[in-house]
């Protein structure tokens, strides 16, 4: 649990109580608070001042990107890339706030990257208003995300690109991968986009024109962002096809082969098998019988592999590759 406060053109960080203590004086005063631990629970329940409701939005478990607005409070959840990605099993973890005049009170249950970069610009002084707190996430938020969502479209352009018949279990186990990862991240860039839009659009009094500006373009950025996950899904989804093709293709191929193989040696095999009978045959005597019987074997499998190749039911590139 983190207390800052900014007055008289400055910004500390002070211990939680004492920031709670002087949130009457302070021009500006944000509370971080940790919500896996009990102690954000009990305060945030004891405070009767914040709309049941928002109290609620700020402790569930569950949450999706939205903002509500309670007089001239509002309740806004965000979604942001996680400092330990491993430790959640959705590919962006929640931060909600409660924003009113003068106090805004952020929670989370996994620490968010953005959370750094605001608390660096909140303690140089540049953040002097709730707005401006929002707007700061919201930038930072779409600073950290923008990159790997562009490095989704990056990786699928090179495995387009290297499109083969070799590896292809590999590849389509990459390009699940990549299109798992636009599913996770295109679930909650959508209804953020339109959470920012919200907000931008209402008539909170400590939101200014200049906040509205940018959180209209952080909107932007994240229907961007929303436009290119749905092509790296769609695009995912038709490789993922051709891999698919080419795997069948390949099997196709290799049972051809198999099968002619078979049918060349179907007649060396009767002819081996009529001759080897443990009863006379004609020319069993004969010397020459064998070299006979080994060159009549030469010329049905030459005649036979000409007859495929004039069929081009086989060609030299063929193999079991």
């Amino acid at each position: 649990m983190r207390a800052f406060i900014y007055n008289d053109a400055k910004a500390v960080e002070l211990p939680f109580g004492e920031g709670v203590i002087q949130s009457g004086t302070a021009t500006l005063l944000w509370l971080h608070l940790d919500g896996k631990i009990g102690e954000t629970r009990r305060w945030i329940e004891a405070q009767a001042d914040i709309p049941e409701i928002a109290r609620t939005a700020l402790l569930a478990l569950e949450t999706r990107p939205r903002s509500d607005i309670f007089g001239n409070g509002a309740i806004i959840n965000l979604r942001a890339l996680s400092k330990n990605p491993d430790d959640d099993p959705d590919a962006l973890v929640s931060i909600r706030f409660w924003a009113e005049q003068g106090r805004i009170i952020s929670v989370s249950l996994r620490e968010p990257v953005a959370i750094d970069a605001v608390i660096a610009e909140f303690l140089e002084a540049k953040l002097l208003d709730c707005g401006d707190v929002l707007t700061a996430f919201a930038d930072a938020i779409t600073d950290g995300l923008d990159p790997d969502v562009a490095e989704l479209g990056d990786e699928l352009d090179e495995v387009e690109t290297m499109l083969e018949t070799r590896g292809v279990f590999a590849m389509r186990r990459k390009v699940s991968a990549l299109r798992s990862q636009a599913i996770g991240f295109r679930r909650f860039v959508t209804p953020q986009r339109q959470a920012l839009e919200k907000l931008a659009g209402s008539q909170c009094g400590w939101l200014d024109d200049h906040d509205r500006l940018h959180l209209r373009e952080a909107s932007d950025r994240f229907a961007r962002m929303a436009e290119e996950l749905e092509s790296v899904r769609e695009r995912a989804a038709i490789v993922h096809e051709e891999l698919t093709d080419l795997h069948a293709e390949k099997m196709d191929a290799r049972s051809l082969l198999i099968s002619i193989y078979a049918l060349v040696f179907l007649p060396l095999t009767f002819i081996t098998g009529l001759f080897g009978m443990n009863v006379p045959i004609p020319y069993h005597d004969d010397p020459r019988a064998f070299w006979v019987v080994l060159a009549v074997c030469v010329l049905i499998t030459l005649g036979g592999l000409f007859w495929f190749l004039q069929r081009r039911w086989i060609s030299r590139s063929d193999s079991l590759d």
